[in-house]
């Protein structure tokens, strides 16, 4: 059966992701030799991706850093954790806390490339302005199977002496922040429905029902290994009451010949009848139909056997799954436990040097202020560099952006210089031909408006009369 597309977005665990989305080594080693749901000679399958535009890669990093631009861009802190408040109508409504990177987990092909996957990221970027920061293809993951796998299976293949079904997927971290606002991006059900269907487009796979249709939730990697332990278990169960009827059947079966026999020897025998009965009941019993039966019981209760053992074995495995299982979410637990004491202290340790930077140097805060600005605007290293460092006046040619107005202007042989506010000497400006280019941009503003109100009422002056 052809894999259908899907996917499924979560808050992302930044402080956990990168360690399973890149096989660490002491993620690996928790892992154990149990293998539940990897197979270790297969990653090297395994592919990935990091934006190169974000600057660290670290997950946390990144975080720490919405939550400073939604502070500078809203002036309020970014909203970390689920919230109440009372409703007009009086009733307590619960409002989820800010999820500024998600993680969606797409199902793919077997041969499935990371180039695809990045062409449905960015395809998402340009749709919804979510956008990707790493994407990693798993190739070694699913769960093994408890004896052969069914006829119409195609992706299962041996590893040894078990079968194992593979579980092809992407890990895709998006960051889901308006850098422009400080906002979250809000996408509704049809949003997501038609990612599932960008999804299918994309990956040349045919489209998964939605949730909304099929009313199943999305199980989490080992609960869907337990699920699938769980239904091979019902199966073999159904198997073993087959097999019990059809041992109740030829008992009754046999019932019914032994009774066939004494009725016929009572009637053939006039003399002798209990010789006669015993000597035919015991060439039955030697061979015939009534042997037969028999052996098939016999049979049939060495399968049974065999499967209430297969059955005990497999409720054994699965509570050690769980339980190793839980061993696995304590140790990813004081991992996650440790790496975030460190993260604090040694942000505690940055925030600190950084204000005793500001408070040695007062205009550190500004020259920083100013490198934002000139970055926004587009200019280049080298340029930034020219007008901070070296406090030099640059000429340029070309377009500038805008961020208030959302555009750009073009410029032609303008001369750009950082310079002291003529009003407050603890800040910087910069200008352009000594004009503030906050003014510059207005000015530029009102005469683009004004040019283009003048093109819409021209055609109406030269509009006239008919006759």
């Amino acid at each position: 059966m052809a894999t259908k597309s899907s996917i499924h977005i979560k808050p992302c665990r930044v402080t956990s992701s990168g360690a399973h989305n890149r096989r660490t080594a002491e993620y690996m080693r928790n892992i154990g030799k149990s293998q539940i749901y990897i197979v270790h000679e297969l990653t090297s399958n395994n592919e990935q991706w990091i934006n190169p535009g974000f600057g660290s890669p670290n997950l946390q990093t990144h975080y720490e850093n919405i939550k400073r631009m939604v502070k500078e861009k809203t002036g309020r802190a970014m909203q970390e954790k689920e919230r109440e408040r009372k409703g007009k109508n009086g009733k307590i409504i619960k409002v989820a806390g800010c999820s500024p990177i998600r993680e969606g987990v797409l199902l793919i092909r077997p041969d499935t490339t990371l180039a695809d996957v990045r062409k449905f990221g960015e395809e998402c970027q340009r749709r919804w302005g979510i956008t990707p920061l790493q994407i990693f293809l798993h190739k070694d993951e699913g769960h093994w199977l408890s004896g052969q796998p069914e006829a119409g299976d195609r992706e299962s293949f041996q590893v040894g002496e078990k079968w194992f079904k593979p579980n092809y997927h992407a890990h895709i971290v998006f960051d889901w922040m308006n850098h422009d606002t400080g906002k979250s991006r809000k996408l509704n059900d049809e949003d997501m429905t038609e990612m599932q269907s960008l999804a299918s487009d994309i990956l040349l796979m045919e489209r998964g029902q939605s949730k909304a249709v099929t009313g199943k939730e999305h199980l989490e990697r080992n609960d869907f290994i337990i699920e699938k332990q769980k239904a091979e278990l019902q199966r073999m169960d159904a198997a073993k009451r087959h097999k019990a009827e059809q041992i109740d059947l030829a008992e009754q079966e046999l019932r019914q010949v032994k009774s066939e026999i004494r009725t016929d020897k009572l009637k053939s025998a006039a003399t002798d009848a209990a010789t006669a009965i015993a000597s035919g009941v015991g060439s039955l019993f030697g061979s015939g139909k009534l042997k037969d039966l028999e052996q098939t019981n016999e049979k049939l209760r060495q399968e049974v056997a065999k499967r209430d053992k297969g059955i005990d074995e497999l409720k054994v495995r699965m509570q050690q799954m769980q339980e190793q299982h839980g061993k696995q979410i304590r140790n990813l637990q004081g991992i996650h436990n440790r790496e975030l004491e460190a993260k604090d202290k040694e942000i505690s340790r940055l925030n600190t040097l950084l204000e005793k930077a500001f408070k040695w140097f007062p205009m550190l805060r500004e020259m920083l202020r100013m490198e934002k600005l000139c970055a926004a605007i587009g200019f280049t290293k080298e340029m930034i560099e020219s007008l901070l460092t070296k406090k030099e006046a640059i000429r340029c040619n070309g377009r500038i952006y805008s961020e208030e107005h959302r555009r750009k202007f073009d410029i032609k042989n303008d001369i750009f210089k950082v310079e002291k506010n003529p009003t407050d000497d603890s800040k910087l400006i910069l200008t352009i031909n000594k004009q503030s280019i906050d003014e510059w941009f207005k000015e530029q503003w009102n005469k683009l408006r004004q040019s283009l109100r003048q093109s819409a009422e021209e055609p109406r002056k030269n509009r006239g009369f008919k006759l």
